[in-house]
């Protein structure tokens, strides 16, 4: 799927984002929660090595995923009135 600039979308696209991405906030929220838990149990039980790196991996993954600007998205919603 083509991505379009954050200018371009309509109005109605542009609060469609603005809700996924929420949504996706807080999936990310609680995934990140939950490899930062099986860190600590790791660390806890006396095994850190490789299979603790795993989930360090996938928390920088979620962290790096954002396909828009959040202050460019916030700032075209201020600009439109839309929020």
């Amino acid at each position: 799927m083509e991505t379009k600039k954050l200018s371009e979308l309509t109005d109605q696209e542009l609060l469609q984002e603005a809700k996924k991405k929420k949504s996706a906030a807080v999936m990310n929220a609680l995934l990140i929660g939950f490899l930062a838990g099986i860190i600590f149990f790791s660390v806890a039980k006396n095994t850190l090595g490789f299979l603790t790196l795993i989930p360090l991996f996938f928390i920088y993954k979620l962290v790096n995923n954002s396909e828009y600007d959040n202050s460019e998205l916030e700032n075209l919603l201020k600009e439109r009135g839309l929020k």
